[in-house]
């Protein structure tokens, strides 16, 4: 699947997506909105299907792949003319769908919940090299005919179809989303680590287009491309140390160390400055990036409903691209001081920081989470409609706070089976008599 996705960018990147620094402007922001557009459905239609289609998500990663080969081979035909974009859209809807079906399907082909980081790190650095291997000889077809590129892209997505029939069944969700799921999806640890998330995925669409600008204008395209190089070596470089850095510290302690690693490295190069500095701070920030998110994912998929598992990811997702366009509005609006951008990015990682320990520290303690900005602007709009009384007056109820699943086995584990009549406990264990 990441191959054929190479196929397609290969292929279109220079005359559909417009992705090109020597272009306007508002190029680029046409290609944001395009990498957004998909979400939109992703979000409230495809999220829900992914986890009550019959034959489960293994039946959506092989449609999604069908579906795919067909699109490329129209797309073939009409790579000049404006039935493109529809069939462009569609694709990318597609790919979406994928990787949130890929995410979700990964707890059912692991043994338990301490293997998670390293299964999502091997998908991960699995399909950064497919795409890095296979970049070169697509790209080279896609400049000479678009229609070929996108013709072996099709059937790249034949085999993997047929690899996609060797994923397990699994059960789907028949009925509507009981109160303990909702609940679960929102408890406080996938609540801190989804927000985590957010801003780092801001920084790194700030990062990357900061850089593809300024070093336009201050060095060079060749220098953009060694800190693209950079940032593709530090995201793979992150997937191979997740596993061994799960093996020393849990999931949550992940997070706080790729967000303070972003903080330290974005403001030391604030302090620092030039072409090494930039070229190194995109390689630590994607590596971060990659660490973080690898904890992300584990977190879902051990603390979230499994039935439920494809709409919380497509949900997320949604979120985590906003934050990563509106983060990249930014620098493509006006060039910042090359200092000035890494100072941003490194007040990005030091805010998220900060928040995610306030709130770790909170939920440790049993007190509801810090609102958020977003949160403290709906209640303000809230009690200015009249529907809420002014803050003070009433505080709002704690969240429920879902323990984490391994200390609620161990404490079934260690319940006992039969405690014995009322009054006149029996010994733990044995079954009275009678």
């Amino acid at each position: 699947m990441s191959i054929g996705d190479v196929a397609m960018f290969a292929s279109l990147a220079g005359s559909v997506l417009g992705l090109d620094p020597d272009g306007q402007r508002t190029a680029v922001l046409q290609f944001l909105l395009v990498s957004f557009a998909p979400f939109v459905v992703l979000a409230p239609l495809i999220g829900p299907t992914i986890d009550r289609i019959p034959g489960g998500r293994r039946v959506v990663i092989q449609g999604t792949a069908v579906v795919r080969a067909a699109l490329y081979v129209m797309m073939a035909f009409h790579t000049d003319d404006v039935v493109l974009y529809p069939l462009l859209f569609i694709a990318l809807v597609m790919q979406k769908t994928y990787a949130v079906s890929k995410i979700a399907v990964v707890p059912l082909v692991v043994r338990n919940a301490e293997e998670l980081v390293e299964a999502n790190s091997k998908l991960g650095l699995i399909s950064a090299l497919a795409g890095a291997v296979a970049f070169a000889p697509l790209a080279g077809i896609g400049h000479l005919s678009a229609a070929a590129g996108l013709v072996l892209g099709a059937l790249i997505f034949v085999f993997a179809a047929l690899a996609g029939g060797k994923l397990p069944r699994e059960a789907v969700a028949t009925s509507p989303v009981a109160d303990a799921e909702r609940v679960e999806l929102r408890s406080d640890r996938i609540v801190l680590a989804a927000g985590a998330m957010v801003l780092i995925r801001a920084s790194i669409g700030f990062l990357f287009f900061h850089l593809l600008f300024w070093l336009k204008e201050d060095y060079g395209l060749a220098q953009f491309g060694l800190a693209a190089a950079a940032s593709t070596i530090g995201s793979m470089a992150g997937n191979v140390a997740a596993p061994h850095l799960r093996r020393a510290a849990r999931e949550e302690t992940m997070q706080i160390i790729a967000l303070g690693v972003i903080a330290v490295a974005g403001v030391g190069a604030a302090v620092t400055g030039g072409l090494f500095t930039a070229v190194f701070l995109a390689l630590v920030c994607n590596f971060s990036s990659s660490i973080g998110r690898m904890a992300f994912d584990s977190i879902v998929q051990r603390d979230a409903p499994d039935a439920n598992q494809g709409r919380a990811f497509a949900q997320f997702e949604t979120r985590f691209q906003l934050g990563w366009v509106i983060a990249a509005l930014v620098p493509v609006a006006f060039t910042l001081p090359g200092q000035l951008g890494f100072l941003v990015v490194g007040l990005i990682g030091a805010t998220a920081s900060a928040t995610y320990l306030l709130g770790w520290r909170a939920m440790k303690a049993g007190k509801p989470l810090p609102m958020s900005l977003t949160q403290r602007a709906k209640r303000e709009i809230s009690r200015r409609r009249g529907n809420t009384p002014p803050a003070g007056q009433r505080r709002p109820a704690p969240r429920t706070i879902t323990p984490d699943p391994r200390e609620r086995r161990k404490a079934a584990d260690d319940k006992p089976l039969y405690p014995g009549p009322p009054g006149k406990p029996g010994k733990a264990g044995k079954r009275p008599k009678g």
